[in-house]
């Protein structure tokens, strides 16, 4: 996650609190799922700005948070954490690690089977891998939508993130030598606070990396045009969310 992550996506702290603070805020049952105990050594794989880092902290873990993204560690460390910059696509710093923690960021990494080797390796033996991601089927009609405005333009259809399925990713596992203890693949329409443009301007840049500036407005306007489904009157914009969530264990 260095410089800019493979998808093409960089990060700005305060603008992601404000269009996606739902994301760690959702963190709850994966944060569950791993169980932190007082005195481990955890390391949480893209920190992001440290929410979820922070309740590991509290539950008395010894944790480290690992990011690339400049703002998204400032904010972190004005919380008071552990953190560094680094890539997952490369050896992880500091192990071996009790446990290994990601909430909503393998998706954003290309070369899964590496980042999950190099979680392995971070790993004592017995220790865990617990992650909550994009699944098989997340955002579908927006990313259908975010192709058909492309398509329109001439542009051809992108496929920036990673959303496997629960049997791709047990085998991505497997095969790094990770004993799989749970996988679940969950849908979860999640109402989106800014609404859809919040999202979009979140989310959405890889989409329009080889777009002018200026185009990007109308862009996003015709993205929005496409996806009545998704819009509420009673509640609003509403995200097709699937998530993946699983614990593996290092023999």
């Amino acid at each position: 996650m260095s410089g800019q992550p493979a998808a093409g996506q960089h990060w700005q702290a305060e603008g992601y609190a404000r269009h996606a603070g739902f994301v760690p805020a959702l963190g709850g049952d994966v944060l569950a799922l791993l169980a932190p105990q007082p005195g481990e050594r955890i390391l949480d794989l893209g920190c992001g700005d440290g929410v979820l880092t922070l309740r590991l902290a509290e539950a008395g873990a010894q944790v480290t948070g690992l990011d690339a993204d400049p703002s998204m560690l400032e904010a972190a460390r004005a919380k008071g954490l552990a953190v560094v910059q680094g890539d997952a696509h490369e050896p992880l710093p500091g192990g071996p690690y009790d446990a290994v923690f990601s909430n909503a960021v393998l998706h954003w990494m290309r070369d899964a089977p590496r980042v999950i080797a190099n979680v392995f390796n971070a790993l004592r033996p017995g220790g865990r891998f617990v992650a909550e991601q994009g699944g098989f089927g997340n955002i579908a009609a927006i990313v259908t939508a975010l192709n058909a405005a492309r398509a329109e333009r001439g542009l051809p259809p992108l496929s920036p993130w990673d959303y496997p399925s629960p049997t791709t990713q047990t085998r991505r596992l497997e095969a790094a030598g990770f004993r799989v203890a749970a996988m679940q693949l969950i849908p979860r329409p999640t109402p989106l606070p800014t609404g859809l443009a919040g999202w979009l301007e979140t989310f959405a840049a890889p989409a329009m990396a080889d777009m002018a500036v200026q185009d990007r407005p109308a862009f996003l306007t015709r993205v929005a045009a496409l996806l009545p489904a998704l819009h509420d009157p009673a509640e609003g914009w509403i995200a097709d969310y699937v998530r993946l969530r699983f614990a593996a264990v290092r023999p």
